[in-house]
């Protein structure tokens, strides 16, 4: 089974699973697809977060496939050309590599079977031949037209005709086939050496950017240790610092705290007790992550239970003072992947705010994301920029097990959205009973100043009861009603597996399908 934000996506790894591919393979080819037919939202030019199952050894693996600050980067680069923070669009913003190619080549390299070219077939059609225009899509390229109006070549690549292409509209984005058929005959190198890097690397320095070839020469990707923490029985994994997986963690040891039975998952109650908890969490999470090469990050004391309780102890019938935090952009997509012999994948892939930095690399076709503009400039920050480093990272992907078997493989996009979501598909499975189609359909809230938003508001959908919305409010929530069914939610994908059977779910919010065989 597969679940993915995109129905050509879903179609491309489920293809793949039928071939006899594996859950690794299978989610190299949907994320490869969606860097083609979902473009705003990632691509090869953004980063990747993986956890993966291996039903062979019981064994959960995390490769970090996030990129480093080139080796010129530093604070004083852009205080000297008068900056106070790094632009979030254009070539400064791309001041770290793109590290998502080379996650899929670790990935596959270590759990794959079939031949990358195979992987990327997909993707190189849809990129060569064209592909129907998303609503998504045309709802974001009209909406940063200016952005994307601001390069020449991403101009005239993802702005036909000097318009924002509309849904259905058949959209071709053929140097990218090209540089994705360069990485299917020769792998990571076809991407980070070679033509391609240098392309890559010209094109940022022509236009005052700071990556290298050197840089992308050097990048690779990190096998790691997930993390975990024990809910209600169940162990909880997520992807270890510089990812914000541990505040999800962190905030599911403070709901353990409390009685979610006696409530419902629509009542001001649950929200409000899934929001205080986010606040205490998020305040963990910004004290301290960043890249833990450069900063020690308590990890013991932050995920024991006694810190839990004691952080759940400050938790009232009222609302605590907002937690100051940087925006933050939410563009990103999860894909989630369960093959027949019980592997599974769990990939967040992202370019940060929609369409990245809106930087095409030359005759590359490829869109450089702008995750490095969430470094600070400021001296004792401790995701300051510094050379070599990997920002402080929203993508966090999910799997849950019960006992030695799993359970639920999940995740979503949407910034300060994804631990907030993943809080809400975890209890509302979990505590509610809920199959996961329903636990991602139900009502959402989002707290938080993801998307570019000045404020902090609490976003509630309008599907919530009245009732609910309004004793919120009255307790000094700042609620937000948003549309039913807004994207600002996230598009959240999940697989739950029960005794060999297999339920996907996969997000309306998005344009995708959890498809089974």
């Amino acid at each position: 089974m597969v679940s993915t934000p995109h129905y050509l996506a879903s179609a491309a790894g489920l293809q793949v699973l039928q071939e006899g591919g594996t859950a690794v393979d299978a989610a190299i080819a949907i994320n490869a697809t969606l860097g083609v037919v979902y473009p705003h939202m990632t691509g090869p030019g953004g980063d990747a977060f993986w956890l993966i199952h291996d039903a062979s050894t019981g064994r959960v693996h995390a490769l970090n496939g996030s990129g480093r600050s080139g080796a010129q980067a530093s604070r004083g680069y852009f205080r000297r050309r008068g900056h106070d923070a790094i632009p979030v669009r254009g070539p400064l913003a791309s001041v770290t590599v793109p590290g998502a190619v080379d996650s899929w080549c670790a990935a596959h390299e270590r759990f794959g079977s079939l031949p990358l070219s195979r992987l990327l077939r997909s993707a190189i059609t849809y990129a060569r031949e064209g592909f129907a225009v998303c609503d998504s899509y045309a709802t974001c390229a009209a909406e940063v037209a200016e952005v994307l109006s601001a390069h020449p070549l991403t101009r005239s690549t993802l702005l036909p005709g000097d318009r924002a292409p509309l849904m259905a509209d058949v959209l071709a984005l053929p140097r990218l086939a090209d540089t994705l058929q360069t990485v299917a005959d020769q792998g990571r190198a076809g991407f980070y050496e070679g033509a391609v890097a240098e392309e890559i690397a010209t094109s940022l320095r022509e236009a005052g950017g700071l990556l290298t070839a050197e840089d992308l020469a050097a990048h690779r990707s990190e096998w790691t240790e997930p993390i975990s923490t024990t809910y209600r029985g169940y162990r909880c994994y997520q992807h270890p610092p510089n990812s914000q997986g541990f505040a999800h963690l962190i905030a599911l040891n403070i709901l353990e705290n409390f009685d979610l039975s006696g409530m419902t998952d629509d009542s001001p109650d649950y929200v409000h007790l899934l929001v205080e908890a986010t606040r205490l969490a998020f305040a963990d999470r910004d004290r301290h992550l960043t890249d833990p090469a450069f900063h020690d990050i308590p990890l013991g004391e932050l995920l024991s239970k006694e810190h839990a309780a004691d952080l759940s102890r400050r938790i009232s019938a009222d609302p605590a003072p907002a937690v100051p935090s940087a925006r933050m952009g939410g563009d990103t997509t999860c894909s989630v992947v369960v093959d027949s012999a019980g592997n599974a994948a769990s990939v967040i892939q992202s370019l940060y705010h929609e369409f990245g930095s809106g930087f095409i690399a030359g005759e590359t076709g490829v869109l450089l994301h702008n995750r490095g503009s969430f470094f600070s400039l400021d001296e004792a920050h401790p995701n300051r920029l510094e050379p070599g480093k990997r920002t402080f990272h929203t993508l966090m992907p999910g799997m849950l097990f019960r006992g030695d078997e799993l359970d639920l493989v999940y995740g979503t996009m949407g910034g300060e959205g994804q631990p907030q979501t993943s809080n809400a598909l975890v209890t509302r499975v979990v505590d509610f009973g809920r199959d996961v189609q329903s636990a991602i359909d139900a009502p959402r809230w989002l707290y938080g100043r993801t998307w570019g938003d000045e404020r902090r508001d609490l976003r509630m959908e309008d599907r919530f009861p009245a009732e609910t919305l309004d004793r919120l409010r009255t307790r000094g929530h700042p609620v937000r009603e948003v549309p039913s069914w807004d994207g600002v939610m996230g598009h959240a994908q999940a697989i739950r597996v029960t005794d060999d059977v297999l339920m996907g779910g996969a997000d309306p919010r998005g344009d995708g399908l959890a498809l089974g065989w």
